[in-house]
């Protein structure tokens, strides 16, 4: 069964262990005589950003500062456990952790999780094709506000236990509207008005053209994602990760398109 709304006692050990290997174990982590070993300023900042919890009454000796941590970990709810791992990956953002993410995604897929990393956060997407074009067009998008938007769609989808679909569509939208209008050089068209722009110059094929545009239409009909406020059950996982996935891979070759034609 795919893990979607738990962890497997297996699952949870092996995420932990990635940790001990990888960055409990790593050279300076621990100790680091005379120097401040790693653990300090690590502990210091999961204390206060992620723990919330007053600094100055966190252990300072650097075995009872991983066993706290540890006791969290094997305690916490499965998506507060998540939250954990996206949290270390945010802290140890630098070289010495570089294998942190696919060691975690090797765990994740071999224990049937529903779950990746993507980039710096945890999301509901398993396929390696699709994580490889959202990966893309967040790193590499020449187009900022996009980014900005897809980064945002990533989040709303990874909000565990409660993830926000409605939003995650509204921002993987107005990815592909934002690079349209830094593509067509103006900041109050339409995605609609920005396909037509793009079939005009570009020569965009008429399918790709009427099959976002029909997305477009979709995501901001009057009863649709964008603009009415009512909860619609039909709204779920696989929406939101279909636009999130199509957006992204759109975002690329808008790019690829841009780079070809300047």
């Amino acid at each position: 069964m795919i893990q979607l709304d738990g962890m497997t006692p297996e699952l949870r050990n092996s995420l932990w262990n990635v940790l001990d290997r990888l960055v409990w174990s790593a050279k300076g982590f621990m100790w680091d005589y005379p120097r401040e070993a790693d653990i300090q300023p690590f502990s210091r900042i999961l204390w206060s950003e992620f723990l919330k919890l007053p600094v100055d009454q966190r252990p300072t000796e650097a075995k009872s500062i991983l066993r706290s941590m540890r006791e969290y970990f094997f305690s916490a709810e499965w998506f507060e456990a998540y939250d954990f791992i996206e949290f270390c990956l945010w802290i140890t953002k630098f070289e010495t952790y570089k294998e942190l993410p696919s060691q975690f995604n090797s765990v994740l897929e071999r224990e049937l999780s529903g779950y990746r990393v993507v980039g710096l956060q945890i999301v509901p997407v398993t396929d390696d094709n699709e994580i490889t074009a959202i990966e893309q067009a967040i790193a590499k998008s020449p187009y900022q506000g996009t980014r900005m938007h897809l980064s945002q769609a990533m989040h709303h989808l990874s909000s565990k236990p409660d993830p926000d679909y409605r939003n995650s569509i509204k921002e993987s939208i107005s990815a592909v509207e934002s690079a349209c209008r830094e593509i067509t050089k103006n900041p109050k068209a339409t995605l609609g008005d920005a396909l037509k722009f793009l079939k005009r110059s570009w020569h965009l094929h008429p399918a790709l053209q009427t099959g976002f545009s029909a997305l477009y239409g979709y995501a901001s009909d009057e009863d649709g994602i964008r603009h009415a406020m009512s909860e619609e059950p039909s709204i779920g996982l696989a929406e939101a990760k279909y636009f999130l996935v199509s957006c992204a891979s759109f975002v690329n070759y808008l790019a690829e398109k841009q780079s070809t034609a300047t």
